[in-house]
């Protein structure tokens, strides 16, 4: 549209990650772990994979956070993830 500036989104951070193919031990149990019908773990939990400890605990909270006890409903829950992914150009 004339006038108005296009949206161009920052750059991503890159973090770096193991491959499903190269886990080892404790990281290849929690690949196995949480990986979904498909094998694939969610980004947000796959960042932790150069440091297997960090990833057992962030899954803990997320799963707490968002399958705990809580007044809001899942779909609530995740309705407030999408929104604030939103707002902060998340592409998740």
């Amino acid at each position: 549209m004339a006038g108005r500036e296009s949206h161009v989104p920052p750059a991503m951070a890159f973090i770096p990650y193991v491959p499903y193919e190269e886990a080892e031990g404790l990281l290849a149990e929690l690949y196995a772990r949480y990986g979904g019908e498909d094998g694939r773990v969610d980004h947000i939990i796959r960042i932790h994979s150069l440091n297997p400890s960090s990833m057992a605990h962030h899954f803990q909270l997320y799963a707490h956070l968002m399958r705990g006890p809580s007044p809001l409903s899942r779909v609530r829950r995740e309705m407030i993830a999408v929104t604030v992914s939103a707002a902060n150009d998340c592409f998740y």
